[in-house]
């Protein structure tokens, strides 16, 4: 390999590697400003195959329109002009709308990383089309009809990304502050752009004369012919179908499995390796697997590819349409991982197999970027907004199932006939399960950015009445058990013995008290309300407020006065004049994510402004898969408050009552000294090694734990007794009318 190849080869690969390592790097820069919701990094995945397509974009127009020497000069001076954008990524005061999230998403990325990641997107088909129609010593233009084909670039491209993808949660973000990040990074964009910088040159110097490509080889483009109509479409919806999926698995990981941002990049990181797969030479492979089975006319390698991803169908069919279907932690993520490998590369390797002579290179990457921005506009733009569930995986499946029906179908009679009947199979069990789902005990269903929200009524034993729940995503947000004794009970999480019960009943004696909380949900903690007091509500999902009014009650039946705050609940605060609560309830883990915001050296710092002299800090912290009773103590060390580790009884079937978490920090060691609580809390052991968390450093990673906790010990209760999707209403149970 010479020595020019040797240069591409890590242009590209260094390219695609700074490219993907941006990614986590710009969505962890903008979680916390959306709530930590885990659709902002679908939102952002939406922008990052945009910026793709329109990279894409840019270097088919530069390869297309423009001559050698051109090319090479605007490229290089867009990546100059780069280096001055890349200074925007140290800045620290971002703000965003809560109000329009996904515009916000979009114009703080476009602020933070646009042009780099267009040049970087740009990078790998315009070097590559650079390499196929490379010049040779002397000024003669080599004649390019013998180049070697570029796709496997193409998949060194991949790698690069799959790196950067592994190594950021697992080395880069347990090690390094965000302001280290951005500067190794703006280090290693810095080396990038001067290799490409020497490439340019190069093909400067060695360019003969300054017509275009297509001038310059006629011959190139009249004996290879313009890929088939038909093949344009396939790449689209093939590339589309991969984004989809990809998508769609994440944001039902996310809403279904387990909330865990640092589980967010994994199925972008199994996507990648779909593409590594489809697009390596393939030489590795046995020669059996490129044996044509005449009467299948199909290689062996391709029936096992298209017979892997039918079993793969079968088994999402049966796992979206099962809803009691439920796997721990420890095998549901690789499940779905695996379907998504399966799924993904047999779209990739179809794109591989219809792929196009060099020529066409940059025309393919285009349909291919422009499939990959199809797919995820339609999860992460179009779907919150038309639809009132997460049904994006089932339409992936089912759209899936139509792609290998199309690339089938020239394959005769009776691929066509299975797939039809496939398609056609999947599609209906998977609309009558939704619809099932939707009609059953489902009284109001509602959706936005911020997640689907759904309200049930079970009749759920020992209980005579009705018992109406608050889901966010799969997550019980609030339970309110309508019978005359129970009905003005705070139930679930927030029991009188549990941590923020006690820390309510033992304040402040029988004075009135001023209590703000950090979550809305079903409004539970009203019932705690006393004449004079004041409960100050915090929320940013503007959804939550009508529903906790319209279907429960606790709202309206509170003796105290009740005042809402819209909006990301840290940057109200820090607009606010102090506000001296006696109580301040930090109840934002029980969603579809974890606000790590919330929990971070300057959060404690504006919590603490806020406080009235002796008042207490309530942090639940419930979870099954992350630890973060140590986080809340490191955070108090520092703080230089008292904490204690509150664990509330067992669950309690006569009262709705569950077993949660609570973690209880204030200065007043009188409250601490009460003997209700010495008698509920347990001394926190610190996590040796665990730093502590900021807004320029926080990781999960260290906290994480793939083995949920036995229900036996109810200092680690789940935050959520019931499986995903179970339900204990009868078949036949009455649903009243909602409450006034």
């Amino acid at each position: 390999m010479s020595a020019l190849n040797v240069l591409y080869a890590i242009a590209i690969f260094l390219g695609s590697f700074l490219l993907f390592l941006m990614e986590p790097m710009a969505a962890k820069r903008l979680v916390p400003l959306l709530g930590g919701s885990a659709a902002v990094w679908t939102t952002c995945l939406v922008f990052f195959q945009s910026a793709l397509l329109a990279g894409y974009l840019c270097a088919h127009w530069m390869a297309t329109r423009l001559r050698q020497r051109f090319q090479a000069i605007v490229f290089t001076g867009l990546l100059v002009l780069c280096l001055l954008q890349v200074v925007f990524t140290l800045r620290p005061d971002l703000q965003a709308s809560t109000a329009h999230p996904v515009l916000s998403v979009f114009r703080l990325l476009a602020t933070l990383i646009g042009l780099p990641f267009l040049a970087l997107s740009a990078t790998n088909p315009l070097l590559q089309h650079w390499y196929a129609h490379g010049a040779t010593r002397g000024g003669a233009t080599r004649d390019t009809r013998g180049a070697e084909p570029p796709y496997r670039l193409f998949a060194l491209s991949n790698f690069g990304s799959l790196l950067a993808l592994v190594i950021y949660p697992w080395i880069v973000e347990p090690r390094f502050s965000l302001r280290a990040q951005a500067l190794v990074w703006f280090a290693g964009f810095v080396v990038f752009v001067l290799a490409c910088a020497w490439i340019g040159w190069l093909k400067v110097a060695r360019t003969g004369d300054s017509r275009s490509i297509a001038q310059t080889t006629p011959t190139f483009t009249t004996m290879e012919p313009q890929p088939r109509v038909l093949h344009r479409i396939l790449w689209l919806g093939l590339a589309a179908c991969g984004s989809l999926l990809l998508c769609a698995m994440t944001t039902h990981i996310s809403q279904n499995i387990a909330a865990i941002p640092l589980l967010w990049v994994v199925p972008l990181i199994v996507y990648l390796l779909s593409f590594i797969v489809a697009f390596s030479r393939g030489d590795w492979l046995p020669g059996g697997l490129r044996f044509q089975i005449p009467l299948l006319k199909v290689s062996v390698g391709r029936l096992i590819v298209l017979g892997l991803t039918g079993v793969t169908l079968g088994s999402l069919v049966y796992m979206l349409d099962d809803s009691r279907a439920y796997l721990p932690l420890i095998v549901s993520v690789p499940f779905y991982c695996s379907a998504l490998f399966i799924t993904c590369l047999f779209c990739h390797a179809e794109l591989h197999r219809l792929r196009p002579s060099p020529s066409h290179a940059t025309s393919f990457y285009l349909l291919i970027a422009a499939g990959g921005a199809l797919g995820s506009i339609l999860v992460g733009i179009v779907a919150p907004v038309i639809l009132s569930g997460n049904y994006e995986l089932a339409f992936g499946v089912v759209f899936t199932s139509l792609m290998v029906l199309a690339v089938t179908w020239d394959r005769g009679i009776g691929w066509r006939l299975f797939w039809t009947a496939g398609s056609l199979a999947i599609a209906g069990v998977l609309i009558a399960a939704y619809v099932r789902g939707d009609s059953e005990h489902t009284v109001a269903r509602v959706r936005n950015f911020y997640g689907s929200l759904r309200v049930t009524n079970d009749m759920e034993p020992p209980f005579p009445g009705v018992t109406r729940v608050l889901y966010n995503g799969t997550i019980r947000h609030g339970t309110q058990i309508f019978t005359d004794k129970l009905r003005t009970t705070p139930t679930t999480y927030y029991s009188q013995d549990s941590g923020v019960g006690l820390a309510l009943d033992l304040c402040c004696g029988d004075r009135p008290r001023r209590v703000g909380i950090i979550g809305l949900g079903a409004g539970t903690l009203a019932a705690y309300g006393r004449k004079g007091d004041l409960f100050r509500f915090y929320d940013i999902n503007p959804l939550v407020e009508p529903i906790a009014r319209h279907w429960f009650t606790y709202l309206h039946d509170s003796a105290a006065t009740i005042e809402m705050v819209p909006g990301d609940a840290r940057l109200s605060l820090s607009h606010e004049e102090p506000q001296n609560y006696d109580v301040l309830v930090i109840d934002a883990f029980s969603g579809d994510a974890i606000p790590v915001h919330l929990l971070t050296r300057e959060a404690v710092a504006l919590y603490r402004r806020h406080l009235a002299p002796g008042g207490i800090i309530a942090f639940h912290v419930s979870n099954k898969y992350l630890q973060l009773v140590p986080v809340v103590h490191e955070e108090a060390r520092n703080a230089g408050l008292q904490d204690a580790w509150v664990v509330s009884d067992d669950d309690e079937e006569n009262t709705g009552q569950y077993g949660a978490d609570w973690v209880l920090v204030t200065a007043n060691a009188k409250f601490l000294a009460k003997d209700q609580l010495t008698d509920a809390t347990e001394t926190i052991e610190p996590k040796p090694g665990l730093r502590l968390w900021t807004d320029d450093y926080n990781s999960l990673l260290p906290i994480l734990r793939w083995v949920e906790p036995k229900p036996a010990d109810s200092s680690n209760q789940s935050q959520d007794s019931t499986k995903p999707g179970e339900s204990t209403q009868p078949e036949g149970s009455k649903t009243p009318s909602p409450p006034q």
